[in-house]
């Protein structure tokens, strides 16, 4: 399979700076949709062409091919698309995404969702190697006090390759980390149970 250039990731491309709205239908929201394995690509691209709102976080992965070291780009949370529409375009999207979506989930807290994805986008902007999460741990809350990763939220965890900063989608219970050096980091509570 070959591997193909870094295509867009969101719709429209100011996507993070449209605040979501408060609970009018005729608004976009946030909604999710799961995918068919390995179709999360596919759909972003429809839904692009359609020019329906959506947010497909992607992450680098480094492969040597024929000795030359190239980028991959995979879905950060597979099977997952995030949908930014109104009621209207959702039926669309289910029309341009025909055999691509399982189900639609909605989504309650609009601005907790919103802000969980603009902090994975910005995890993703500093370029640093990200370590997808399929669980979520408990761990030390804390912020980031400077550098590339600065006024980030997230948890630290501890694992056998290091102390990683975990960006938390709550919605899916899953999340992005990196490693990081602990002492750029300033505690915001004491421990961060799993709900």
């Amino acid at each position: 399979m070959p591997i193909l250039p870094r295509e867009s990731d969101r719709y429209p491309e100011n996507l993070f700076s449209i605040p979501p709205s408060a609970g009018d239908e005729e608004q976009p929201r946030w909604q999710v949709l799961h995918t068919r394995p390995r179709q999360e690509k596919s759909l972003s691209r429809q839904l692009s062409s359609a020019r329906i709102g959506f947010y497909l976080p992607l992450a680098t992965k480094p492969s040597l091919v024929r000795g030359k070291r190239v980028n991959g780009y995979l879905p950060l949370f597979p099977g997952y698309v995030f949908l930014y529409a109104t009621h209207d375009e959702t039926a669309q999207a289910f029309d341009v995404g025909t055999g691509r979506i399982v189900q639609r989930l909605p989504v309650l807290n609009q601005k907790k969702l919103w802000a969980d994805l603009s902090q994975i986008q910005k995890l993703i902007d500093t370029e640093e190697p990200i370590h997808p999460e399929e669980s979520l741990e408990p761990g030390e809350l804390v912020k980031v006090k400077e550098g590339s990763l600065a006024g980030l939220c997230g948890r630290i965890i501890r694992k056998a390759s290091g102390s990683r900063f975990v960006v938390a989608l709550d919605f899916l219970q899953r999340g992005a980390s990196v490693l990081l050096d602990g002492s750029n980091l300033i505690p915001t509570g004491s421990y961060a149970p799993i709900e």
